[in-house]
This record gives C-alpha cells, sequence and structure tokens, in this order.
C-alpha cells in the first residue's frame, strides 16, 4: 500500500522492564491498528528532537506513507531518554534493543516484524542485534558499519592508533552532556540534566585499556562470528568514508544473507549523500522492507550480491560535488583475481612478480612526522577538505614508486594487499601504504590506503616488538576501493612512516630500511560484471529546511610555523544557530580542534578537541562547553579534559579530570 496517510507521535515514551522510560518519534501509517504495519527501528545517542531530525524527517515520513511504521529510540541517557549512558554497543544497550524490539512486535498496529536500520552506530548495533537473533526481527540495512569493531572503526587501524579517537570521545562528550527538552520531559529536565552531566563516561578512558584486539572489541564484531547471522542484510557504504571495506567483508562472511552497495559517497545516507551520484535509498529500502516484513514476493533477493560504483579518475578539489565513474553489478561475489606488480631496480612499478631470490635493494626512510596533512578525516561528513586532497605534497615525504603511463584502462574492485621486507632499528614504527592515481597533468588522487604497526605485523591480539636490525616479512591488506586508472595515467605506491595527524606516531622514530626488491603490489581486478544505471532519488533535496537564525562556517587549515619547527591541523566547524520550526527548539554547535607535532619529536604530539553547544527558547538557554585533549610520553598517553554546564549566563556545572594511561607497544 503506498501513499498512506500517517501522523507523527513526537514523543512515546517506552518502560523498560528495569523501569528506565526511553523517547521514542513514531511515524504511524493511517488505520495501522485495524490493517496492522511492519516497523523500521533505529536507536541511537544522538538526540531524536534535534540531533537526527532531519535525516529522520527525510526517510520516516516516506516509509510511513509506504505503509511502514517507523520508531526512533535515544539510548538511554541520550535525548530525552532516562539514566545515564554506559558505552558504545554494551550489553546493556543491545539488551535493551531486543526488549524494545519485542515491545515493537507487541503493539496492536504491529503485524509482528520489526526490521532494524541505521548509519554509523544504528548500522553498528543493527548488525550486532540481529546477530542475537531477537525473534521478531525480520531482516536489517546497515550504512557505514563494521564487522570488525577493532580494525574498521574510529579506534585503531592495524595496531595504529587513529587521531579519531580523540575526536570521537569529543563528540560523544558534547552529546552526552546536552540536556533534554523541557517540553518533553517538563520539570525533570534539570535533574536529568545534571545527573548526566555528573555521571556521563570519557569514552577514551575506556578504549585506551584496550590498545590491542582483546574482548572487549570481540564484542560486538559480528565478523567473528559469522555463522551467527542468520538475517538478510543490506550493508551499504561510500568509497569516501572510513568505513568503506565492511560491505565487501560482510558478503564474503556472510554469504547470500548480505547484500552490498558501495557509492561515492562520504559518511552519509545515499539519497542525499555527497559526492554525487546518489541512489534511491527510499526505493530500495522500502523494497527490502516489503520482501521481509511483509513477505512481499518481488525478487529483492535476486538483487545482485555486490554493486559498486567504479569511480573513473575523479581530482581531488576543495569540494567533490560529483565523481565521474560507472556502476557495476556482480550477482555472486567471490575474492578477485590479483593483478601483481612489483619495483625494477630502477624504481618503476611495473606489472608482474617481484623477481625470486633478488638480491636485496635496501632503501632508508624516514618520513617526517607532519606528512599526512593531505589525508583527510578518517571519518568524512563533507565532500571538501575532510576527503583526501591532493597528494603530492604527502608524497614528498614518502618514497614512491609509480608505472609508465598505462597504455589502456586498469580496472579495480576489491581490497589490495602490499608484501615487502623492512628492517627496524626500533621495536616500534609505523608504516602507511598508499595506492594513488596520478593525472596526466601530475595530479594525484589517492585511491586507498593502509597502515600498520609493525608490532601487529601477526596479528592485533598478541603484538610483538619488532627485532631491531633483523629482516622482517610484511603483508598488509589495504581498504577496499572500486577504481578505473585511464590509459596515459600512472600508479603509483606511496610508502610513508608518518600519517599525522589521521594515525598518531609510535614514541620513537628511527625510520625503516626497506628491500625494494621484496616489494610486490596486488591489485584486486573487477573481473567479470555488469554494468547499470543506478535509479536517482526521486527528490534531489531531501532534507527539510529549518530556520537558520545564524550561518555556520567551516575552516580547515595546516600552520607550519617554520621559525619554532612547529606544524598545527586545525579545525573548525560551526553548525550555525538553527531552528526546528515544529518544535522551536534552537540549537548551535561548534567544534574547535587543534592537533599539533614537531616533525622530528613523536612526543611533542598533542591534540585538543572543544565542543560548545547552545540550545535555546524564548526565555530558556542552556550550553555545555565539553573539552578533550590527549599528548603523550615514551611510556603513557595522557588525556583529560572538562565539561561545563551552563544555565542562562550562569555556570551550574563543572568537572575536570585527566589520567594517564600505560602505552601498549604503539
Amino acid at each position: 500500500m503506498t501513499n498512506r496517510t500517517f501522523t507523527v507521535i513526537e514523543n512515546q515514551w517506552i518502560t523498560l522492564a528495569d523501569g528506565t522510560r526511553l523517547a521514542a518519534r513514531i511515524w504511524m501509517p493511517g488505520n495501522a491498528e485495524a490493517d496492522p504495519v511492519p516497523a523500521v527501528f533505529e536507536f541511537l545517542p544522538y538526540r531524536k528532537r534535534d540531533g537526527t531530525s532531519p535525516r529522520d524527517e527525510s526517510t520516516y515520513p516516506v516509509f510511513a506513507a509506504a505503509g511502514i511504521a517507523g520508531v526512533r529510540v535515544d539510548i538511554r541517557g541520550s535525548g530525552e531518554s532516562d539514566g545515564v549512558i554506559d558505552g558504545e554497543y554494551t550489553e546493556l544497550e543491545l539488551a535493551n534493543a531486543c526488549e524494545l524490539i519485542a515491545w515493537i512486535a507487541a503493539q496492536p498496529w504491529s503485524n509482528g516484524s520489526v526490521g532494524m536500520m541505521g548509519i554509523s552506530w544504528g548500522g553498528f548495533n543493527c548488525l550486532q542485534v540481529a546477530a542475537m537473533n531477537p525473534p521478531a526481527l525480520k531482516a536489517v540495512i546497515s550504512i557505514a558499519s563494521t564487522v570488525d569493531r577493532y580494525n574498521d572503526d574510529i579506534h585503531y587501524k592495524d595496531g595504529c592508533h587513529l587521531s579519531a579517537q580523540l575526536s570521537w570521545a569529543a563528540t560523544m562528550l558534547a552529546y552526552q552532556s546536552r540536556s533534554p527538552d523541557p517540553e518533553i520531559v517538563g520539570d525533570r529536565w534539570r535533574d536529568m540534566w545534571l545527573e548526566r552531566l555528573e555521571n556521563e563516561p570519557f569514552f577514551m578512558e575506556e578504549w585506551l585499556q584496550h590498545q590491542r584486539r582483546d574482548a572487549f572489541w570481540e564484542h560486538g564484531s559480528i565478523g567473528d562470528h559469522f555463522d551467527a547471522f542468520k538475517l538478510p542484510a543490506l550493508v551499504i557504504a561510500g568509497w569516501a568514508d572510513g568505513y568503506r571495506s565492511t560491505p565487501l567483508k560482510a558478503v564474503e562472511g556472510l554469504g547470500d544473507k548480505a547484500k552490498a552497495l558501495v557509492g561515492p559517497w562520504v559518511h552519509k545516507y545515499p539519497h542525499f549523500a555527497w559526492p554525487k551520484p546518489r541512489a534511491d535509498f527510499h526505493g530500495e529500502a522500502i523494497a527490502w522492507w516489503n520482501r521481509w516484513l511483509r513477505g512481499e514476493q518481488n525478487g529483492i533477493e535476486a538483487m545482485p550480491q555486490v554493486r559498486a560504483y567504479i569511480l573513473d579518475g575523479p581530482k581531488p578539489a576543495p569540494r567533490r560535488d560529483f565523481d565521474p565513474g560507472f556502476w557495476v553489478s556482480k550477482k555472486t561475489w567471490r575474492k578477485p583475481d590479483m593483478q601483481c606488480f612489483y619495483v625494477e631496480q630502477f624504481g618503476t612499478l611495473m606489472e608482474g612478480m617481484p623477481i625470486p631470490h633478488a638480491p636485496e635493494h635496501p632503501v632508508f626512510l624516514k618520513s617526517p612526522l607532519d606528512t599526512g596533512t593531505a589525508s583527510g578525516e578518517w571519518f568524512t561528513l563533507k565532500p571538501d577538505a575532510e576527503m583526501a586532497i591532493d597528494q603530492r605534497g604527502d608524497d614528498a615525504g614518502s618514497l614512491v614508486f609509480q608505472t609508465p603511463p598505462l597504455t589502456v584502462p586498469h580496472d579495480f574492485l576489491g581490497q589490495p594487499e602490499l608484501t615487502l621486507t623492512v628492517r627496524s632499528q626500533a621495536e616500534l614504527a609505523n608504516l602507511c601504504a598508499r595506492i594513488v592515481d596520478i593525472h596526466p597533468d601530475g595530479t594525484a588522487t589517492r585511491v586507498t590506503f593502509g597502515v600498520l604497526n609493525l608490532a601487529h605485523r601477526d596479528g592485533n591480539a598478541e603484538p610483538r616488538p619488532m627485532a631491531p636490525g633483523e629482516p622482517t616479512m610484511i603483508r598488509m591488506v589495504l581498504d577496499a576501493c572500486g577504481y578505473r586508472f585511464e590509459a596515459g595515467h600512472r600508479i603509483r605506491l606511496s610508502l610513508s612512516t608518518a600519517y599525522w595527524p589521521m594515525i598518531l606516531p609510535p614514541p620513537v622514530d628511527e625510520g625503516l630500511t626497506i628491500d625494494i626488491a621484496s616489494l610486490g603490489i596486488a591489485m584486486p581486478m573487477l573481473g567479470e560484471h555488469e554494468t547499470f544505471e543506478m535509479i536517482q532519488p526521486g527528490n534531489p533535496d531531501p532534507l527539510p529546511k529549518y530556520i537558520q537564525h545564524e550561518p555556520g562556517e567551516t575552516r580547515r587549515n595546516v600552520l607550519r610555523d617554520l621559525s619554532g619547527n612547529r606544524t598545527d591541523y586545525c579545525i573548525y566547524e560551526d553548525t550555525g544557530l538553527s531552528e526546528h520550526p515544529g518544535t522551536g527548539l534552537s540549537t548551535r554547535q561548534i567544534r574547535d580542534e587543534v592537533w599539533s607535532i614537531t616533525p622530528g619529536d613523536p612526543l611533542s604530539m598533542s591534540g585538543k578537541s572543544v565542543w560548545t553547544c547552545d540550545m535555546r527558547r524564548p526565555g530558556w538557554f542552556v550550553r555545555t562547553v565539553s573539552t578533550a585533549t590527549i599528548a603523550c610520553t615514551a611510556t603513557d598517553w595522557l588525556i583529560g579534559g572538562s565539561v561545563i554546564g551552563y544555565e542562562g549566563e550562569t555556570k551550574i556545572f563543572e568537572k575536570i579530570f585527566e589520567k594517564a594511561v600505560p602505552r601498549d607497544l604503539m
């Protein structure tokens, strides 16, 4: 049934078995009690009232008009829900999700079938909940998520410490510090707010207690137990986002239970993501839900297992509105055949395998510690300098090998693999590898990359220091890519011992000796495929328009103090002050973040992220200022921060915290 009338229940209290009340916003198809409907459930800490309302209002009304209820619930301690959050994807969170699914299925308007959906946090927990097999959950759609919480999230990447870990800890501190809306919770708002301010955790402290891939990260990593996962899963990501490898990993692990879709996008829903082209997410999702929540025989299960956009030589720019390329599909995904490249004696990257038992050809590499400022963000929200920019600056601090100009196009889809032998004079070192497209005019587009803490070369659970001076064979698996290198372009491999600020440096910086005679790069060939035209969204501008009282602003600068030998990477994001026309609530968030390093001193590294969050209505104003910091010694990570709460102009709360956490082989 389409074009069904619907109503919006602005707030529905759902009381859990332990007495905690969680706040839900529900889009309800008309006449649902007489004609029960399936429901799609999304469970997040990002505040339904003001945080995710634009994207919720772009999607759930469309679902409701198609006869599918939308149930958007705030996790405990966020938005208007009671209590205090206890971490990411905790046992309590997942148990609450299962309880909520049962509550939805038992409602008189429900047909008993529930789907779960989300991007990022919601994409994570819907996969994790699906692996628990709650009876009423029938299918999931997971966007920008992971099957491996240690290696494919904002914390660590093959043993390297991501700066996004501090950025995200600061973000969550800011989100969880914000007040509930008095219009929903009434006079309780102040007590609820103070409870959060006093008791919210600083997530990074817990994350740093687990620098290896231990049971903490295994919890919720469905890739460790794919066989426990029984439900159909549509897994979506974008090449411009840090979660780009997940869809292919999901289909490799889940087989015919999973379908993968990868576009050119940043960390956004496909119907309003950048760079274009987009995808008709609403049409795809409704067909998915109708098949698995209604039993409609619409053939969705026969959809190709993998659909991907093959980028065709996009150029980095201040903003990438549209990336050239073409859509391909593979009915069944198999690990691709690999096209191999090696480095010949004069340093040219050539097609073919390395020569067996070739004489060692050692080259020393020690990148400036500020190599990496063209990397962009690990976690991208806008198609500007959050994406990787022209790589020539970073390549100046790297060891580079490139092919002659290609005579025919080369098409790739999958995860490249790099093998090489290195010697390290220190027990610890990082290595970054980038695949770069060199255009005929010299422009350098990053295609994909990988990083490795060499102590984690044999696994992330039991790292081992390098044996100084000993030759060690290294294998690196880079992030997935879908890319065409056109004729006339060159394929470049860039190696560096630093990738800052995305990757934080180890405590020593001795450099590496690389045997280029041993170096081999295997690129995943596109292979057999079909091309198709992706259906574009019917509405090219689906996000609702709010009242903008003050404009937003974005700045991203690299400042090099040549006299002081200091590099600062500065991020400033101001959402502006906007008012929801339906609720009258105005909000503003400002992120001011600075990373600093002296290029020759890894212990000089520091990061500071400050969030200022405002909420206001006539006669009511609250503000929180949340600060998170990180620095280091040779033996410890030094973290700290503060949270300050203001009611009007009066400071009503302040807490300051600091902690030294021992470094564990990083």
